[in-house]
């Protein structure tokens, strides 16, 4: 039993189990995203990375994720194969992760 907030009604573990399945359901949003992006050779890019670290991230990076995914298939594809040069406000930590991602596969 976990502890108790009083006059809220629940205790603590139950506001960290709600936490985590509303974690849990971002990652499974996620997942879907980054593998129907409707061109296909970015599902499998995006969606292979998503399913080896998705279930790793936390909040912050997982909200890294889906703001990343709100960019349009044509310009992170170009990115990601270096025809053309990635944009200062989106070269993040983020971009380089799945680039090293696969230069390292």
């Amino acid at each position: 039993m976990g502890l108790y907030i009083q006059g809220m009604g629940v205790s603590v573990s139950e506001v960290d189990q709600n936490k985590n399945e509303v974690l849990e359901n971002r990652r499974k949003r996620a997942l879907f995203r980054c593998t129907h992006r409707g061109m296909k050779e970015m599902d499998i890019l995006l969606g292979g990375y998503a399913e080896a670290h998705l279930p790793l991230m936390n909040e912050t990076e997982l909200s890294a994720l889906e703001e990343f995914l709100t960019l349009h298939d044509q310009d992170l594809f170009a990115w990601l194969m270096g025809s053309k040069p990635v944009p200062s406000e989106h070269d993040t930590k983020l971009f380089r992760d799945i680039l090293a991602y696969y230069k390292d596969a």
